[in-house]
């Protein structure tokens, strides 16, 4: 291989290496300019089906709520904190007189779980794992909350309330909650899907006619 030839081959190779070197660069700038993950918007301020069946939310009393094609009045609320968490449980009542109650909490996700109190349960809260009506619930959390609460509810305006909870597969809910020092009312529930729930609010003072 002469001078000449040699020089070329040598040149080729350098310039073939800074080729590389430069798509590589250009390759990770591009991954690291990327469009970044964006968090996810209210879907109760969106122009959709989400925004048009009400915003669980709000709910006041009077507010009519319509659960699997059955519509309850809001009877009472109670919104409860504890720390930095609150979420709020709203007594719900139908045409035959039948009460149930429905939570809504964010967590950071909207979660709409519906109660039905079962007062003749003999269970008792603290145990890992609970069977009631043939069904296993492992234990999920406990605590001590602050309330409010509206008239309707039966409860005094403000105090604490104490808690067990407790899931099991499918989305079942059990709870115990203890209002002041009353003793424990049980509570079996079923998650809900934001499709099956809609919200017809009602008008306030100076809110329309």
């Amino acid at each position: 291989m002469n001078g000449s030839v040699a020089y070329l081959v040598t040149t080729l190779g350098c310039l073939v290496g800074v080729a590389g070197v430069v798509i590589a660069v250009i390759a990770l700038r591009r991954a690291r300019s990327g469009p970044r993950p964006q968090a996810p918007g209210d879907p109760f301020r969106d122009r959709d089906a989400d925004a048009l069946r009400g915003d669980p939310r709000n709910l006041k009393p009077g507010d009519i709520v319509e659960i699997r094609q059955v519509p309850y009045t809001v009877r009472g609320s109670v919104h409860l904190v504890e720390g930095g968490w609150s979420w709020a449980e709203h007594l719900l009542d139908d045409a035959g007189g039948v009460k149930r109650w429905l939570s809504v909490e964010t967590d950071p996700d909207l979660e709409l779980v519906f109660w039905t109190a079962e007062p003749s349960a003999t269970v008792t809260p603290g145990a890992p794992t609970l069977e009631i009506a043939g069904r296993r619930y492992q234990w999920d959390e406990s605590g001590q909350a602050r309330y409010t609460a509206t008239e309707g509810t039966g409860l005094d305006p403000r105090g604490t309330m104490r808690y067990h909870d407790y899931q099991a597969p499918g989305g079942a809910r059990l709870s115990f909650e203890a209002y002041g020092e009353a003793g424990w009312e049980v509570n079996l529930g079923e998650t809900l899907h934001r499709a099956e729930v809609m919200i017809y609010p009602q008008a306030g003072p100076g809110q329309g006619s």
